[in-house]
């Protein structure tokens, strides 16, 4: 064991959001109903560990709904899809498990109410992330995205008291408002969704984050580059002022070059990010002198997700063969 250097904050929550969880073992539980191949049209959540995993147990990945094989089966992803791709599936007799986190299914509720009333929608989040191209799907013809300064400053609306904004929801809570100020500034009669579009998980992992960063050297963020709550934790703990943060997927990926004159490090981890990989790197932090571990809490998370329907109905159907 090394020579003690400092100590680990960890924050919590971290990992694995109620979201996260339903979609992975959706897939877990269609490969035991159906037998593989399980297609999956993107990555079922934004984590290259989970993703092999899954690859290792039968699970094949596709980028499009016309690369599954007619009458196969194909799970969409907890970032939710638009309704073309749903009726490309149809189209293809392809046995659908929708695996859409029901905050998503929220967002996307919103925008065709929204839509419906004829409002102007500005949905704030990244261009090219699938959940905002399955939001923007539902009504297209209502909805502008809003990515950056410019967007904002170019948006136009038919009537200025008829636009309500909407987001994704993995973005950070206050960049979000940030721009949400900004829209008011242009349109001050933009209403907001009746509900905060921000899943409570974003949340309450980006405030773990503040609380701990100002007492930090260092903040390691363990989650991979495309999921979007994973890059905003670093972001968060840098503004909160950490000074430093490091987005890894594993362990093995960590510099020891960063922990130079670090006496604090936090420890965090995306939505998306099994806790064995979170476990791994406090084990790598320990053997380099940093073994004592802090929590730092900021929100108890109890809320669990029923499966897709399309599972539950599924084994219902299943059970009673077995009967018979």
């Amino acid at each position: 064991m090394a020579e003690p250097r400092g100590r680990v904050l960890l924050a919590d929550p971290r990992g694995y959001c109620a979201g996260v969880d339903r979609a992975v073992i959706a897939v877990e539980k269609a490969l035991e109903i159906h037998g593989a191949p399980v297609y999956v049209r993107k990555q079922i959540v934004h984590n290259k560990h989970v993703v092999a995993t899954l690859e290792r147990r039968g699970a094949v990945f596709v980028d499009e709904t016309d690369q599954v094989p007619e009458g196969a089966v194909v799970v969409f992803s907890a970032h939710g899809v638009s309704p073309a791709v749903k009726e490309q599936a149809r189209e293809r007799s392809l046995t659908t498990i929708d695996a859409t986190c029901p905050l998503v299914t929220k967002v996307h509720m919103e925008a065709k109410r929204f839509a419906k009333d004829d409002y102007d929608i500005l949905l704030i989040g990244h261009r090219g992330h699938e959940e905002v191209e399955g939001t923007m799907g539902e009504a297209p013809a209502h909805t502008q995205l809003v990515d950056d300064a410019e967007d904002i400053a170019n948006v136009q609306v038919r009537d200025p008291e008829k636009v309500v904004w909407l987001s994704q929801t993995t973005l950070s809570v206050d960049e979000t408002l940030s721009k949400v100020d900004s829209l008011k500034a242009r349109f001050p009669g933009l209403q907001s969704p009746p509900s905060d579009d921000i899943c409570y998980a974003t949340q309450n992992r980006q405030q773990a984050v503040k609380q701990m960063a100002a007492e930090c050297d260092l903040v390691l963020v363990v989650g991979s580059t495309n999921s979007s709550n994973s890059v905003r934790l670093v972001e968060v703990a840098l503004e909160a002022g950490a000074r430093d943060s490091h987005l890894v997927d594993f362990a093995s990926e960590i510099d020891e070059a960063w922990l130079e004159g670090v006496q604090t490090v936090g420890l965090s981890s995306g939505a998306s990010v099994p806790e064995i990989l979170v476990s791994e790197v406090l084990d790598w932090l320990a053997a380099r002198g940093y073994p004592d571990v802090e929590t730092v809490k900021a929100a108890e998370e109890r809320l669990v997700f029923a499966l897709p329907h399309e599972l539950k109905t599924r084994r219902a159907a299943l059970a009673v063969d077995e009967k018979a």
